[in-house]
């Protein structure tokens, strides 16, 4: 049996916002079930448990959640790298686990289970390739990296090799199979996500920061405002300002900031937009990517304030696809498509 490390990746969802970061953790959830460590170290054991605990699940969820929980207890390692796509911020966090399972009862997320973790590096999702996106999109919690491991692992460790599959580990295994259903959500999701990668890579590799702010005064004119783009030079960082009156004299008045980047806007940037404000004025702050805790908390306590993250923006751009001038549509070919949707468990 080889003791090298291997790659997992975690899924959690988007309402732990940055709390595993800051905690340095990743978790799992299934609260009803109660401590999950003193369950007996068995996937049959787990099964037994989960069936007691949670009587309406699916009978399919059974054998995919139950191994979940077997692996996280019983088969991470200290020293195994984790790979954990957050949803809040669209980040890739990349750790390696301290061999440390912790029970945290009253857990505001419902995650109470966790392994603690040394976070390594955190990553705008476009630094990475589609394919290994589509890896870590798996619909399952917990999950192995196998395909792309080098390529995550080369980010915080440049000199690492690909490691060594662990004897006791298959992820393959018919413990992981699911029903119709849930496979059928988890291609739905998987589809969207897709898209937005696709639509933000595009953005980022097809426009500089100037036409960037071109672009976002014209999906302000396909929303309904008359827009224009500011002078370089003594704009006190507004990029462009939008009203509802084609001269621009009625309040309400626009001021837009736009920041062409997928990572992290710290509070004193959105500071000095909120600086630029004066009577019947609104900020707009967007970007590609997320804001920092201070910039998200200041947004919440001021009236005249709105933060377009990546996700935020992409949706703008769905909304009013058809609506946008023949140059951007051929720069973010798209078509309208349905898929499943389902509730997701």
């Amino acid at each position: 049996m080889s003791n090298d490390p291997i790659v997992w990746g975690v899924h959690m969802g988007s309402h732990v916002a940055d709390r595993p970061i800051e905690g340095g953790y990743v978790a799992i959830g299934w609260p009803e079930m109660g401590d999950l460590t003193k369950i007996a170290p068995s996937r049959d054991a787990f099964k037994e448990a989960l069936a007691l605990a949670y009587p309406d699940k699916k009978k399919g969820a059974i054998p995919v959640d139950a191994g979940t929980m077997f692996k996280f207890l019983h088969e991470i390692k200290a020293g195994d790298y984790v790979v954990y796509p957050s949803k809040a911020d669209r980040m890739v966090n990349i750790g390696r686990f301290k061999g440390n399972v912790q029970h945290h009862a009253n857990d505001p997320d419902e995650y109470p289970t966790r392994q603690l973790v040394d976070w390594l590096g955190h990553f705008p999702r476009d630094e990475f390739s589609q394919s290994s996106l589509n890896e870590i999109g798996s619909f399952l919690t917990m999950f192995r990296v196998k395909r792309h491991a080098l390529e995550f692992l080369s980010k915080v460790d440049p000199t690492v090799t690909a490691p060594a599959p662990r004897d006791s580990v298959d992820p393959d295994t018919a413990e992981d199979a699911t029903d119709d259903d849930t496979a059928t959500v988890a291609a739905s999701v998987q589809a969207e996500a897709n898209t937005s990668d696709f639509v933000i890579k595009r953005l980022m590799t097809q426009l500089t920061g100037h036409q960037f702010e071109d672009f976002m005064a014209h999906l302000m004119e396909c929303m309904g405002y008359t827009a224009r783009v500011t002078q370089k030079s003594g704009d006190g960082g507004v990029d462009v300002i939008a009203h509802m009156d084609p001269l621009g004299f009625q309040p309400p008045i626009v001021k837009v900031q736009c920041k062409r980047t997928t990572g992290q806007t710290p509070r004193p940037d959105v500071d000095q937009l909120l600086g630029t404000l004066g009577d019947g004025e609104y900020g707009l702050f967007v970007n590609l990517g997320s804001y920092a805790r201070g910039a998200v908390e200041l947004e919440r306590n001021r009236a005249k304030l709105r933060l377009i993250n990546g996700e935020q923006f992409v949706e703008l751009i769905f909304e009013h696809y058809a609506q946008l001038a023949p140059r951007y549509r051929s720069m973010i070919p798209l078509k309208q498509i349905f898929v499943p949707d389902l509730p997701q468990d």
